[in-house]
């Protein structure tokens, strides 16, 4: 392999590492660890036919020749996305800063404090600016936060709407036709029936039981929808609202005129438009309920020693936990977007955000009232940035494009004629010009140019903003570049992330996020781009697409693929939908069960339901395999109305399964269809694939294998790659005149992130990507040759290897010290690492996976961590530690206990804070001790107006 190509840096281990860890395993090869780990019967006999790896100097040529193929046209499309200017601050020490887009979720809160922070600020600004009491801390996008505002009203029926089977959703016509389409797909497979029509006009019935209204609405209308919120709720049914975020600073916020749920999307608060994602979708509701609520909501809690902290709450509501019992499949939501859409409401505050507002508005009043002198008519009566012109009968919208074109502007086209344009931050008084200019050409007249525009408003009293928001300490204090700048670099030192330390979380890769992959996301090519601009001005971007969607295919051995699910779950459920398409096409749309193995992810059996189908638990083996005389057994059973199965591979336990291909075998002659969960597609790439194996779809989790950051808890980008039979039910889109199976808001999803994986591509070639692959299981195998004798592993393949993660054994310690899973994990802190994947998939254990990117030094400093934790487990097993005030228990350390005046425990605080010599020379400090997760359940508190003296241990 040339040493100038990047799996050089990506790979940690070197050809003299491995042959250390080899002896350690107890192989003479990589290839004979190989052999042994993985089935022969599924092992590629060709390398994969990808193109020749670039260097990293090449590959910065080659996407910066992407990215100006792309035509940066001023564009006033709207319709969800709108160009806004990201503050440089924040674009360089957020979005470019590793610290914040290559940590994980926030699960464990103690070593997570920055970014439940500024998670915290983000929930604060959009209750405050929705007036919602309750936010969650992202979605997806606009269009899946209506989906799941559907299901949400779907499961608060009341008694008698449920027992009615009360099934309609009232949707006004004027609503974007993105979000009706995800709705749509994922409405009909839960038997829900969407009702479009007038909402002047509209008569509730029993069978209706919620209505979604979008404010301004599509045309750009502002309507005052009191009143028929006031009827349906009469009615018992509940309103969800679309809402602008950026007009609520100027509109009556819904919250105020009655709406159970507000949502939509933040990508105007300083996230480029990126063809269309990634952007935080946001969620907000009533307070009652709070359990309900899809993705996560951070809450305030304390600490053990009464210090107020933040913390992931309600986690007990997630699909992991709740299975098919989930009310939603989200795992993935956009926390990085959510961190910089946060940061600029702090940074702006109140007044900063009006005046945006307020500037945009009047520009749309002055070009409002310029256009139509020219003979035009403006259809929109109230309205925050948006117009909505009917042509004179002499002009057609060909004539209005054609010279719009010339000047390189894109407006908006409706079917029957009229043209729209909606303004954004980045319209100054050269735009406003410019679209006077275009309008007047076609009427054939002159125009005044214009050098400033005043300050003016058409919201009407009724419509009009009278209340505050943003008022917390949190939004007046940093204003200047300086002072935020200190604010995120003060919390960015609270987070553990892989700019700290290996994360060995199993299950969910966190392996290197190369700064090569990283660099082109910031050009103007990809940033600036409207997802719904003419094909041929996202040439660049097209180009890429296609390319990438070859490479999956190749890799993952299927036909083609979509790019459109912007996140695993999301891939999941779209995989699901393919099929109940593809068996609906052939008479086959009455099979309704899936086949789903004990030891899958959460998401499986949460899709499963959200896609209409009913699951089917299979029963693992004491050596956490798939049990196939109860596969065999469940598959005959339901032979006639089995859809799919859905497994993992390599299995959530580790291991290649060596019966895979028979499982295949079993589930095809049933008629039904395998699903290959493609979480741990890292251990397959290069080596084998879901098409030669069999299977008929997967999902890959680009924030997994393909290296997108996890960036806090999201972006994630979930494709799927389908066989050829499967390729004609594919996601399509509204904007290609087939929205089938429209599963994201964009045609692409997350576009803007897929130069990362792309990167990653064609840097590393078929020669890295296997490599990497070997890696990952060169080092899991070591760790648990490592750990063996302590601890030990719980499952392992036939031959007596794991695959690229291991699930350390911990119930025997609980069993005889009392010292739990848990503990270990908070101990851990100490050390400056953050925990593995905690009691997943079996409870009580730890799961590791080390990845291909970390060096023998830092596995084998890990390594002498854990050893020397199971040492102090040792001395609590012995007596030489107290049972109840010893150093795992009361793990971890803040530093402000350790420096306090007064040490009460009976070890000392060298042991406490600095119990190895790698800990010494590179301290991570924690800001909180264990914080009281289930005070923080029991008492709430979503914003930052939270009082935490209003906590109270014993309430």
């Amino acid at each position: 392999m040339k040493t100038d190509l990047l799996a050089c840096r990506h790979i940690g281990i070197s050809k003299k590492d491995a042959e250390v860890m080899l002896k350690k395993i107890g192989v003479g090869t990589l290839d004979e660890l190989i052999d042994k780990t993985i089935p022969a019967n599924i092992r590629l006999k060709t390398p994969l036919a990808l193109p020749a790896p670039m260097t990293e100097y090449e590959y910065s040529q080659h996407i910066a020749a992407l990215a100006g193929k792309n035509k940066l046209y001023t564009t006033y499309i709207g319709m969800g996305w709108y160009n806004t200017i990201t503050p440089a601050v924040i674009l360089r020490n957020v979005f470019e800063n590793p610290v914040w887009y290559t940590s994980y979720t926030p699960y464990q809160a103690e070593v997570s404090q920055g970014r439940l922070e500024a998670l915290m600020n983000f929930q604060t600004a959009v209750s405050d600016l929705t007036a919602m009491p309750l936010a969650n801390c992202s979605l997806l996008d606009e269009a899946t936060a209506a989906a799941e505002a559907v299901s949400m009203m779907y499961a608060l029926r009341t008694r008698e709407q449920q027992k009615s089977n009360a099934n309609v959703v009232f949707v006004d016509e004027n609503i974007f036709p993105q979000t009706l389409a995800v709705m749509t797909t994922r409405a009909v497979p839960q038997g829900i029936e969407l009702r479009v029509g007038k909402f002047e006009e509209f008569e509730f019935t029993p069978d209706v039981f919620a209505c979604i209204l979008q404010y301004p609405n599509s045309d750009g209308n502002a309507q005052n929808y009191r009143k028929f919120t006031e009827k349906a709720h009469a009615a018992n049914c509940k309103v969800a609202v679309a809402a602008d975020i950026l007009s609520l600073a100027l509109l009556v916020p819904p919250g105020e005129w009655g709406a159970d749920i507000v949502f939509g999307s933040t990508q105007r608060m300083g996230i480029p438009m990126f063809y269309g994602g990634p952007s935080a979708g946001y969620f907000a509701t009533r307070e009652e309920y709070k359990r309900n609520v899809p993705g996560r909501i951070i809450g305030w809690s304390v600490d053990k020693y009464g210090k107020s902290c933040y913390r992931m709450a309600l986690q007990t509501r997630e699909q992991h936990i709740k299975r098919e019992k989930a009310t939603s499949n989200i795992c993935t939501a956009q926390a990085l977007l959510a961190t910089m859409a946060g940061f600029y409401a702090v940074y702006h505050g109140q007044e900063g955000i009006t005046t945006i507002a307020t500037r945009i508005h009047s520009i749309a009043v002055y070009l409002d009232k310029a256009i139509s002198k020219l003979g035009y008519k403006q259809l929109n009566k109230q309205y925050f940035d948006t117009l909505r012109f009917a042509l004179p009968d002499s002009i057609s919208a060909q004539q209005v494009r054609t010279i719009a074109l010339s000047k390189e502007v894109n407006l908006r086209y409706f079917e029957n004629g009229d043209v729209g344009l909606s303004i954004d931050e980045t319209t100054d008084i050269q735009a406003v010009n410019t679209l006077l200019s275009i309008f007047a050409i076609a009427a054939g007249k002159d125009f005044q140019k214009v050098d400033d525009i005043a300050e003016a408003s058409i919201i009407s009293k009724e419509l009009k903003r009278q209340s505050d928001f943003l008022t917390h300490e949190s939004f007046k204090k940093y204003h200047t570049e300086t002072e935020l700048m200190r604010y995120i670099k003060r919390l960015d030192r609270k987070d553990i992330s892989l700019a700290q330390s290996m994360i060995s979380l199993g299950s969910c890769t966190m392996k290197l996020n190369a700064a090569s992959e990283l660099l082109p996301l910031g050009l103007p090519g990809f940033t600036q781009l409207h997802p719904l601009v003419p094909e041929d001005q996202a040439e660049g971007y097209r180009e890429l697409i296609a390319n990438l969607t070859q490479e999956l295919s190749t890799i993952t051995g299927f036909a083609g693929a979509s790019l459109q699910p912007n996140s695993g779950a999301g891939g999941e459920y779209a995989g699901l939908r393919v099929i109940r398409s593809y068996l609906e096409s052939i008479g086959q749309g009455h099979r309704n069960k899936v086949l789903i193995p004990a030891s899958a992810h959460g998401t499986n059996p949460a899709s499963a339901i959200q896609c209409g189908f009913t699951t089917v638990t299979c029963a693992c083996d004491e050596h956490g395999n798939v049990d196939m005389d109860d596969l065999r057994a469940k598959a005959e059973e339901n032979k006639d109305d089995l859809a799919a199965l859905m497994i993992t591979y390599p299995s959530t336990h580790g291991i290649f399964e060596t019966e895979i291909v028979e499982i295949c075998r079993i589930i095809h002659a049933c008629g039904a269809q395998v699903y290959m969960d493609g979480a741990n597609m890292n251990a397959q790439v290069g080596l084998t694939n879901p098409g030669f194996i069999g299977a008929d779809v997967c999902h890959l989790n680009l924030h997994k294998t393909f290296a997108i950051p996890h960036g806090g808890g999201g972006p994630g980008v979930g494709p799927i790659c389908v066989a050829e039979h499967l390729l004609p039910f594919l996601p399509g889109h509204f904007m290609f005149g087939n929205s089938q199976n429209e599963v994201s808001a964009a045609p692409f999803g997350s576009a803007g992130v897929l130069p990362i994986t792309y990167g990653y591509i064609r840097m590393m070639g078929t020669e890295g990507l296997t490599m990497a692959t070997k890696t990952a299981i060169l080092n899991a195998n070591y760790l648990a040759a490592c750990l063996n004798d302590t601890y030990g592993i719980v499952y392992r393949g036939a031959n007596g290897f794991v695959g690229h993660e291991m699930i350390l054994e911990c119930r025997k310690v609980a069993e005889e010290t009392g010292i739990s899973e848990n503990d270990i994990a908070k101990r851990l802190m100490d050390y400056g690492y953050h925990a593995p994947t905690l009691s997943f998939p079996v409870h009580g254990t730890l799961m590791i996976e080390p990845t291909e990117s970390e060096s023998l030094w830092e596995l084998d400093n890990f390594v002498e961590v854990m050893q020397t934790i199971w040492q102090e487990i040792q001395e609590v097993k012995n007596g030489e530690a107290d049972k109840e005030d010893n150093v795992l228990v009361n793990a971890p350390h803040p530093e402000y206990e350790v420096v306090a005046d007064e040490w009460n425990h009976s070890y000392s605080r060298e042991k406490a804070a600095y119990p190895i010599e790698s800990v010494r020379e590179n301290k991570f400090w924690i800001n909180v001790a264990r914080i009281d997760n289930t005070l923080g359940d029991r008492k709430l508190l979503t914003t930052q107006y939270g009082v935490i003296q209003d906590f109270c241990p014993c309430s």
